[in-house]
């Protein structure tokens, strides 16, 4: 998958868009067939990227890495 988050800032190495940007979160519900394990995933992401985005609310960041998953 082309679009990785950079781990510095949490955008798209590829787009530059927020990470997970759109085609990071088809290629992520294409990839995981349980709606469970993709949360668990996005979860892990979010715990490294609330480091990065300290400043941003925690409900920017529910939106931003979960809400989607479901």
């Amino acid at each position: 998958m082309d679009h990785q988050p950079d781990p510095s800032t949490y955008n798209c190495l590829s787009c530059a868009k927020e990470w997970p940007c759109d085609p990071a979160r088809e290629h992520l519900k294409a990839t995981t067939s349980d709606p469970v394990q993709l949360a668990m995933r996005l979860w892990d992401e979010l715990e490294d990227a609330a480091h990065v985005l300290a400043n941003e609310p925690p409900s920017v960041l529910f939106e931003r890495f979960l809400k989607w998953t479901w």
